[in-house]
């Protein structure tokens, strides 16, 4: 599955995802994800960011930099 395979695991199922380089694999269906950095839903259609390094997912451009930032501190 890839991310045109977004019908199956039902409107309330969250997802569990590969990350890859400019695409994700589908390990479990479901109709979003949770940000890592907002906890925040994302449907699978509108995510755009995620770490493939990290292997999580971003609601939005801030939350991806605040997750990039705080990895630099570590």
């Amino acid at each position: 599955m890839n991310r045109h395979d977004l019908r199956a695991g039902g409107p309330g199922a969250e997802a569990k995802l590969r990350y890859l380089d400019g695409d994700f694999q589908v390990l479990s269906p479901g109709s979003f994800v949770r940000c890592a950095v907002t906890g925040r839903p994302i449907p699978l259609a509108e995510l755009r960011y995620w770490s493939v390094d990290d292997q999580e997912a971003y609601a939005d451009a801030t939350a991806a930099h605040q997750a990039f930032v705080s990895r630099r501190v570590r």
